[in-house]
């Protein structure tokens, strides 16, 4: 007797948390789009775990519980699918093929609600509809995982990196746990997410506490033809794949993707090129958003600061004037001429390296 409320109380506990969980990452007024799919995701997954909580130790479980418990795994794999997806990009809200999925999602769940209610098909639903569900869990998790390798250079750094890996590992724990519940025990996919939640709570107390410091750099200055070297590399990088257009870029994943430690990237931007990492960024944005007012004259002002980097209007303009002692709107008047409409400027990014 006492270990099955042992039990009941940490499967249950697991169910309770995540859905108080995602209540408050739902409400959190800074929440960025992948912490709203994050908070989706972990409504779903305790939505289906509460249900086999209840299912195993009430034989009186209303037909409606079961039902929606059921119901929620067909948001599981698409909801990991987007968390994943949101983790990589810098995008600030939900994009179409976003909504469209997840309508397209939520109108099938519809139907199968409506067409077989549980009460008067369970034997379908433990069928058909079950393995259907779990299978298309199966080939979301396959695709979050392609995605992860397919995008790796953009991972976020240390402790953020450590929770996003930990999830969708832990997401296949549970999806293992209820595919091999026929053989264990039917509660056991409720005890896995307890265990996942708690230890991705964990990562995520590590992350909150800040990343490990840099380490500072010699003090003394790269020679000059290795920081060439390096700052060319650098400059072909950022030629070839123009990651300082995404407005999430960090100096640890810039490192990364580059190949030498962060303190030395520091180093190089910062004694070698006389920048800083901001600045540098900062730079090329401001370079890519004067091409841009040339060769698009039709582009809003909003559309151009998105398209080269920035993060807002603000700090657009902000920036702009600074590096052209004009408003982008002045300066796309300046470049335009008679004949063609619009002069090609010349591009001050060029001599950043």
């Amino acid at each position: 007797m006492f270990n099955n409320h042992l039990l009941f109380f940490f499967a249950a506990l697991g169910s309770f948390n995540g859905l108080a969980l995602s209540l408050y990452l739902l409400i959190t007024g800074s929440a960025s789009v992948a912490q709203r799919w994050l908070a989706i995701l972990i409504l779903m997954v305790s939505i289906r775990t509460g249900k086999s909580v209840a299912l195993f130790f009430l034989s009186d479980t209303p037909s409606i519980v079961i039902q929606v418990g059921l119901t929620a795994c067909f948001f599981i794999g698409p909801c990991l699918y987007f968390f994943v997806r949101s983790s990589l990009s810098s995008a600030t809200s939900l994009g179409s093929w976003e909504r469209t999925h997840l309508l397209l999602i939520g109108v099938v769940a519809m139907f199968v609600n409506l067409m077989w209610p549980y009460a008067h098909h369970a034997s379908l639903w433990h069928g058909a509809i079950v393995q259907t569900i779990s299978w298309l869990w199966f080939a979301y998790l396959l695709i979050s995982g392609a995605l992860l390798i397919q995008q790796r250079h953009r991972l976020p750094t240390a402790n953020a990196r450590r929770l996003l890996l930990t999830l969708v590992a832990g997401l296949w724990i549970i999806w293992f746990a209820y595919f091999l519940s026929g053989y264990t025990s039917y509660i056991v996919g409720a005890l896995s997410f307890s265990f996942v939640l708690y230890l991705c709570l964990i990562v995520a107390w590590g992350w909150r506490h800040g990343e490990a410091p840099v380490e500072p750099y010699q003090n003394r200055r790269i020679d000059t033809p290795e920081a060439v070297n390096e700052l060319q590399a650098l400059a072909n990088l950022m030629s070839t794949e123009r990651l300082f257009l995404d407005p999430s870029l960090s100096l640890p994943r810039l490192s990364r993707r580059l190949g030498v430690p962060q303190a030395r990237l520091s180093q190089l931007l910062n004694d070698n090129n006389g920048t800083s990492f901001k600045q540098y960024l900062t730079g090329l944005r401001v370079a890519e958003a004067q091409h841009l007012l040339v060769q698009t004259p039709q582009l809003p002002l909003e559309s151009i600061a998105e398209a080269a980097g920035f993060q807002s209007m603000s700090t657009f303009y902000a920036a702009f004037k600074k590096a052209n002692g004009c408003t982008p709107s002045v300066y796309r008047e300046q470049n335009q001429t008679p004949e063609t409409g619009f002069r090609t400027p010349e591009t001050p990014a060029k001599t950043l390296i």
